[in-house]
This record gives C-alpha cells, structure tokens and sequence, in this order.
C-alpha cells in the first residue's frame, strides 16, 4: 500500500492537519474517485477542494455558497462535485474545468444527502421534505420523485444496492434495477437515530453504526450483532466508512475516538489516541491509502455548549499502515 510522507502538524494519532482550517464546523468529507483531491463542506457555507501531494495539502479552489452546506458527492470521473444544504437546492461545480456551480436539483426542504450513481447516469437526492429525487443533471425536472416514511438523515449507495436512513429509526433499502419501489423496510435495531450508513463494497450487505445487515436482494435481512463490540461505549453519533481496498471499516463519533475494524473477523484492528472535540465525518480515498476525518464542535449538544474560543475545526489526514486496516484470518474451528 502506498503511504504518505506525513511529517508537518502531527497529532498524537501520526495524522497532519489540513490547511487552511474551515471557519466552521464540517459537515463532509469526500474524496475524488480519481485523484488525492479532497473536498469539505462546512456550516460556513463553504465547499473547500484540497489537493494532497507529497505528504502535504495544498489549496485548490473553493466556493461560497448562500446557506450552510451539509453533503458532498463526486462524479464517477472525478471532474465534478455535487454539494447540498440548507437552501435546499443541489449545486454542481465543473471543480477540474474551472466552471462555476450551477444549480441541478430543488428540494422544499434541506438537502441532507445526494450520491452521483453512474450506472444510471442520475444524481439521487435524499431530503428533510421526506422525498428521494432523480436527477438527470441536463434537465429541470426530477426524473422521479421517490416518498420517504420520513425525513432523510443517511444514505449509501453501491450499485444496485442503495439504503436509506430516516427519521424514527427507518432503513429504506432499494434495488436500483427497480427505484421506483421498496424492496424492503425495516427499523433500525438502535436505539437512536440512524446518522451514517455504508455499502459494502460487494453489494451483500450494509453497515449501521454498530451492526451491519446481509443478504440485502432475498426474502429477508438478516442481523449480525459484532459480538465483540457489546461492552463498549458507542457514541451517539457514529459514522462508517469502507475502506474499498480491505473492506474493513472505520468508526469515529462524538466521543472523539475513530477505530479500524474486520467486518469478517468481527474484531477491533486498531484504536487511536481521543481527540478533543468529535469527529462528524470522515472518509478514506480511492485505494485506501489516506484516511481523512474532521475534528470539530458537532452541534449535538446544543448551541448553549459551543464554545468558540475552544472548538477549533481542524481535518486531519492519516496514512494507514497495513496492520491497520488489512483483515485479519478466522481461527479454524472444530476438533482436529
């Protein structure tokens, strides 16, 4: 695995902070599926693009939009970005072009998630007004407006695999050979709000914070509880996100902690040193040899706790070790 040559503003957990600093808290993270680009939104209603070379990050471009900007999502080809936010509208920037953004989807509410599905050639929306939408980025019009039990707060889609987290702990899972019907609904085994969900990178199955579902395409889903997980705090807020070179996955939520874990081996590979404020988003790029998370104030205790002279919003980028994130084998089992 490639790794990069991190020296400069290291953290305790061997991760170099991302320069400028948003002047807000970030909202997400996505890296270009071609390239070490790595774009944030934030609530400072910023969409910041970075290129990552040689160990170090370096300013690209960035656009300030009318309203706080909350999800980001890149073309297959890695030239465009799509963002969305609380102006309820879908913007999307020619970043490699130069261009200026444009809007291509309307909500009547907030904007919580998009993803660019290539297969379709349509950008899918998921928003507060309880609504799914296609678009067809040439066209004014939503292709198909899909109604959701309730607001939008999660979504992953891995092709023709696409689940949907709502409000009152609903899983909305979609085969996207079929969109405009539920292949299944189910409710969250959590106890709270569903607030990030991922895909696995072979299609059988998607993770919800601390337990993932399989055989998504067949009569029934079936739960799989991690075990090994059960005497540990979990964050309220919790995020997944798939390394699609290892298939393991990260965890980072509001205590401030991120983790490496074996989705097969259902066991922990690597826990870092808390961070002073928690980590609402992060993401790892293409191959899986940088894992990028933000470290700021989360809003999930108010606007009566922010503290401006203490919540610094800060990126930090990781390089992955191969121990980290490479499975490890199952033990045989049975008696010789």
């Amino acid at each position: 695995m490639a790794t990069l040559g991190l020296t400069a503003n290291t953290n305790p957990n061997k991760s170099f902070e991302v320069l400028p600093n948003p002047a807000d808290s970030v909202s997400s993270l996505s890296f270009s599926p071609k390239s070490n680009l790595l774009v944030a939104t934030s609530w400072d209603n910023q969409v910041r693009c970075w290129e990552i070379v040689g160990g170090s990050s370096q300013p690209k471009a960035s656009i300030t939009l009318d309203q706080p900007v909350l999800c980001s999502a890149w073309k297959d080809d890695g030239t465009t970005v799509f963002s969305g936010g609380c102006d309820k509208q879908v913007k999307m920037w020619p970043l490699l072009s130069g261009g200026q953004p444009q809007q291509v989807a309307q909500h009547d509410a907030p904007v919580k998630e998009i993803a660019w599905i290539p297969q379709m050639n349509l950008l899918v929306s998921g928003s507060w007004d309880k609504t799914l939408r296609y678009w067809d980025t040439r066209q004014s019009n939503p292709v198909h407006v899909q109604p959701l039990p309730e607001r939008c707060y999660a979504l992953t889609v891995n092709y023709p695999l696409m689940i949907v987290g709502t409000a009152d702990r609903n899983l909305v899972v979609f085969n996207l050979q079929n969109p405009q019907t539920e292949f299944k609904r189910i409710q969250s085994p959590l106890k709270y709000q569903t607030r990030c969900l991922a895909a696995f990178p072979d299609q059988q199955g998607f993770l919800v914070m601390l337990y993932f579902f399989a055989c998504p395409f067949v009569s029934h889903l079936r739960d799989l509880n991690f075990s090994c997980l059960n005497d540990l705090y979990v964050p309220l807020y919790s995020f997944y996100n798939l390394s699609q070179v290892h298939h393991t996955f990260a965890t980072a939520g509001s205590d401030g902690a991120f983790n490496f874990w074996d989705k097969d081996s259902k066991q922990r590979l690597k826990a870092f040193s808390r961070c002073p404020l928690p980590i609402p988003c992060s993401t790892f790029n293409s191959d899986g040899s940088i894992f990028a998370y933000a470290v700021c104030y989360d809003w999930s205790r108010g606007a009566e706790n922010h503290n401006p002279a203490t919540a610094k919003t800060s990126i930090y980028l990781h390089s992955p070790q191969e121990a980290e994130v490479k499975g490890k084998p199952r033990l045989a089992t049975g008696r010789k």
